[in-house]
């Protein structure tokens, strides 16, 4: 269900919408209504009634009236007294008309059931005297002519006004000498005006002007009070006759000092007779304020649609909103005051009415007139109008605000509140989710009609300072929006407004600032290359994992240019944003291309880590805060700083906020991997440097591991390699020119160097793929070097744990197959030989000479003695055996001591050892009793010597393998 907005449905009174009202307009003056010359909203009874709401009180008020103009009962003297700005003069302005009878009761809305209770079908018209004290002021000491009369006193005017010269002269005497007319000449003035209403506004302070013991030509102090008790003695004797007065509701609204004791002697003689009238409700102020400021509600049912789904919306998170939501009677308080919020009148009845000067409804009318006007003229969407809605960027909105409360609000209102240089907006700017429900401007406004009265008024309005967290969602809140986004707005707020207080999960403004204003004034001291880099840098940390070191803000000649790949983190001046030539860029590239002054060879070791443009300012200042707030509390330690208890924890509590929100954002701002990369072909060139980026997942718990995940994913770095990549990658850059054979570490070494060869993790990457892929006739073939046109140490399509040294090659497939085909002939010439020699006699066979000799000699020895043999020194791969002992015919006693010699080629060495141990060895490791001695003996020549590599890996697996001797000769 789509919801309509306020303005779709509600449509303010034309003045609203013009902003054409005055301020006078909304204080109803019943002399100028009788004067004939006020506007038309209160001179037209048609149109006053139209746009007024009659309360219980009133309407309670309105059936005296006519019962007791009618003849049939009623008070003949009710005193109105509520709050400043409670709707006194207003009741009597509705009285006025309903008396005058100059429109027919028809016409006047609401009438006519007031009527038909009381029985009443026609009322009778009724003559009208207003007796207004702020009007009658000057009649104390300058009279008035009517005509050819002069009138001096209140009770001359009233005469007057109610039967003109035929009234007046029953009383003239007394007028003229300013003493008060006694009872029974009110009586007869009155019943000869009959049916009449006599209605007397501000007359405290008519009454007031006089001092005791001063006469002026209206008379004494005492002839007025003297007056007032005849009069509302007369009263009870003209049954259709009746008066209505208004008194202030307090000593504060009565003014000067004489104007109390006035107040306190009128209250006297008006209580005597009176008949008190009920005050108006705040449920009724909801209707009032409507009926004033709009014309109509023009859709009916979608005013209760929007009802009903903020009433749901309050039910679904009852945790999250204040208790009277949860009550069923709250969505009828919402249809009533629709479309304003409730709320909005709870707490500008409840609150701002405690201030000095602020009238309940008049007050009330005057602010959200202008809230309404600057709201339509905005083009503002909310579904009701909340707390969260006022808009106090509006000057004249503000201005209305803040005349009720003490100085010092305007900068409160300007830097934290709301406004285009205010904290709100520009933390609503920078973060979307804020932005697109203004939620930091609404949360503001709401804190701040919810606590100005409190911060203004003596002593504070309430007990506790503030409004509850669940109030302030209660002011901003809408259907369907997130609640989780204005509870994070808040918290920003806590840690960035310097007017703004928190404790106890309650918010409030003051015009004194906060601990903000210290922090803020503190974050000023540091320097960003002295305290900020270095704090950042310190937080920087990362787990080695792939990496052979993480470089944190080093210049290029503190970045070691080896075989180690490596984690360049670049400054925070050298930003990163997609789309733009980045500072981060030039800075990487100039580390990649140079070791200070020298050329950087191995450029594919380097990665990079760059700062995000956009959040790097934000993290500089969350930086300086963290420090701000830090040396707070030590001062505080060190008794260099005087705090209370609540500014105490604050402090502490806003460093661990600061803190918590410091380490999020360092993960959030340096999140930009940078990988470099060279596209090339063979024959076309080399491309220039492009520059590969990814965002890191800054909640990601090792970052060193999310970033290796990164660039295997996007095959920036390679761990495991299959073997026909490596084949690719040599037949295209390395078995060219006839060159059939290339070096095993010249490859992993150009690896590290060259930006358009693959990045691989580490040496042993690159031994692995070489392992699986020589066992496979497919991808190459493997030897330990190569002389006179031959492969030494060569493997193919056999499974070998290479050693990634510089004798170790890497041959090409065909070249490899054809080398093995050639070992293959000679093999089968070898084997054809040793037959043919086995065959003569020969008890040994040889092989052709190669570049080493392996000899392995085996003794077993029995209980008889012992005896060794060595193998000697032919090499190939025949094999021989050799006897111990004697030969002839049958020996005359058993053989107590067996020794044989037998020799292995050096490629076929591990399966040929396998087989003699499980074919000889077996033989007498399974019998009991036979002791066997195995000794091997190694021995390699090579003419053209052997390199320091291979001397340290044999010197090292011998030790390994426990050999009793090892040496190398000349």
């Amino acid at each position: 269900m789509s919801l309509k907005p306020w303005r779709e449905i509600a449509v303010p009174h034309e003045d609203v919408l013009k902003g054409t009202f005055q301020q006078a307009e909304f204080a109803a003056d019943i002399s100028k209504v009788h004067q004939g010359i006020a506007t038309p909203e209160y001179r037209d009874a048609a149109l006053f009634f139209q746009r007024t709401f009659i309360t219980e009180g009133m309407r309670l008020l309105l059936d005296s009236v006519v019962k007791r103009l009618a003849g049939k009962g009623g008070d003949p003297v009710v005193q109105l007294q509520t709050a400043f700005g409670g709707g006194k003069t207003h009741t009597l302005l509705a009285v006025y008309h309903l008396a005058k009878g100059a429109t027919p009761a028809s016409k006047m809305q609401g009438i006519p059931p007031i009527l038909d209770a009381a029985g009443i079908t026609e009322l009778p018209k009724a003559r009208v005297a207003v007796l207004d004290g702020v009007d009658l002021l000057d009649l104390a000491s300058k009279p008035r002519v009517h005509g050819k009369t002069t009138v001096k006193t209140i009770w001359g005017e009233m005469a007057w006004q109610l039967g003109g010269e035929a009234a007046f002269a029953k009383l003239a005497e007394a007028d003229r000498d300013g003493t008060a007319p006694g009872k029974s000449v009110l009586a007869d003035v009155i019943g000869g005006s009959a049916p009449c209403i006599i209605l007397m506004d501000e007359l405290v302070r008519y009454v007031s002007q006089f001092e005791e013991g001063k006469s002026l030509s209206g008379g004494t102090y005492d002839t007025q009070l003297s007056f007032i008790q005849s009069l509302t003695e007369a009263l009870k004797a003209v049954p259709n006759a009746i008066l209505l007065a208004s008194l202030p509701f307090s000593d504060r609204e009565a003014g000067s000092q004489q104007g109390v004791k006035a107040l306190r002697a009128l209250e006297h003689y008006f209580g005597r007779v009176q008949a008190l009238w009920k005050p108006v409700a705040t449920e009724e102020a909801f209707e009032i304020v409507r009926r004033r400021l709009f014309a109509d509600v023009t859709d009916r049912l979608a005013a209760e649609d929007v009802c009903r789904a903020y009433a749901d919306y309050y039910t679904a998170n009852a945790g999250d909103f204040p208790p009277e939501t949860q009550e069923s009677g709250y969505l009828e308080r919402l249809k009533h005051a629709y479309p304003i919020h409730p709320e909005v009148f709870d707490r500008l009845y409840e609150d701002w009415s405690s201030l000095d000067n602020f009238q309940r409804t008049r007050g009330v009318l005057k602010l959200m007139a202008k809230v309404i006007h600057r709201l339509w003229t905005t083009g503002n969407n909310d579904l009701m109008i909340q707390p969260g809605s006022l808009p106090l960027f509006d000057s004249d909105t503000r201005n209305e605000a803040i005349y009720y409360l003490p100085q010092g609000w305007d900068p409160v209102l300007e830097r934290d509140i709301d406004g285009e240089r205010a904290a709100t907006t520009e933390l609503d700017n920078a973060r979307p989710l804020f932005g697109s429900i203004h939620a930091c401007r609404r949360i503001a406004r709401s804190v701040f009609l919810g606590s100005a009265p409190d911060a203004g008024a003596v002593g504070g309005a309430k007990h506790h300072r503030g409004i509850e967290l669940e109030r302030m969602l209660l002011g901003c809140a809408q259907p369907g929006q997130v609640l989780g986004h204005y509870k994070d707005g808040a918290r920003a707020l806590v840690d960035r407004l310097q007017y703004l207080n928190s404790a106890n999960n309650r918010f409030w403004f003051d015009t004194r600032p906060n601990l903000r204003r210290e922090m803020e004034d503190r974050k000023r001291r540091f320097d960003l290359r002295d305290d900020v880099y270095p704090f950042i840098k310190d937080k920087l940390r990362f787990a080695n994992g792939v990496f052979g070191g993480t470089h944190v803000f080093m210049s290029s000649a503190d970045v070691p240019d080896d075989w180690q790949l490596r984690l360049v983190v670049l400054p925070p001046e050298a930003t990163f944003s997609k789309g733009a030539q980045s500072p981060a860029i030039d800075a990487a590239t100039a580390i990649l291309k140079n070791r200070g002054e020298q050329p950087r060879q191995k450029q594919n070791r380097l990665i990079f880590l760059a700062p995000d443009t956009d959040s790097i300012s934000r993290l500089r200042d969350q930086v300086t805060s963290s420090l701000a707030w830090k040396s707070i509390v030590d001062d505080v330690k060190e008794g260099r700083l005087n705090l209370d208890g609540h500014q105490t924890k604050q402090a502490s509590a806003s460093l661990d906020q600061a803190n918590d929100a410091l380490g999020r954002m360092v993960r959030e701002t340096f999140k930009w991997l940078l990988a470099p990369l060279q596209e090339a072909k063979p024959g076309k060139g080399i491309g220039e440097i492009q520059w590969d980026h990814f965002q890191i997942n800054p909640a990601a718990v090792n970052r060193t591991e999310e970033i290796e995940k990164v660039l295997k994913e996007h095959e920036l770095l390679i761990t495991e390699w299959s073997p026909i990549h490596l084949a690719k990658m040599l037949q295209t850059w390395f078995w060219k020119d006839d060159a059939t054979a290339v070096s095993a570490l010249e490859t992993w070494q150009k690896t590290c160097c060259y930006l358009y060869l693959p990045r691989l993790r580490e040496a042993d990457t690159l031994r692995a793929t070489i392992a699986a892929g020589v066992s496979s006739r497919d991808f190459f073939g493997i030897a330990y070097g190569r002389e006179e046109g031959r492969f030494q140490g060569f493997n193919f399509a056999q499974s070998t744990t290479p050693i990634l040294d510089d004798a170790l090659l890497l041959i090409e497939p065909k070249a490899a197959s054809a080398f093995a085909d050639k070992l293959a002939e000679e093999a089968a010439e070898r084997a054809a030989a040793i037959k043919e020699k086995e065959a003569g006699g020969s008890g040994t066979g040889g092989g052709s000479k190669g570049d080493s000799t392996v000899g392995i000699s085996t003794t077993t020895t029995g209980a008889g003695g012992e005896s060794s043999g060595s193998g000697g020194g032919s090499t190939g791969a025949g094999t021989g055996t050799g006897t111990g002992g004697g030969t002839g015919g049958a020996a005359s006693t058993k053989k107590t001591m067996f020794f044989g010699s037998v020799e292995l080629d050096p490629i076929k060495a591990k399966l040929q050892f396998s087989d003699v141990a499980e074919e000889v060895l077996m033989l007498f490791t399974q019998k009991p009793g036979v002791k066997v001695r195995i000794s091997v003996e190694i021995e390699a020549e090579s003419p053209s010597g052997f390199d320091d590599g291979i001397q340290r890996a044999v010197r090292e697996n011998c030790d390994q393998l426990k050999f009793k001797n090892r040496s190398f000769e000349d």
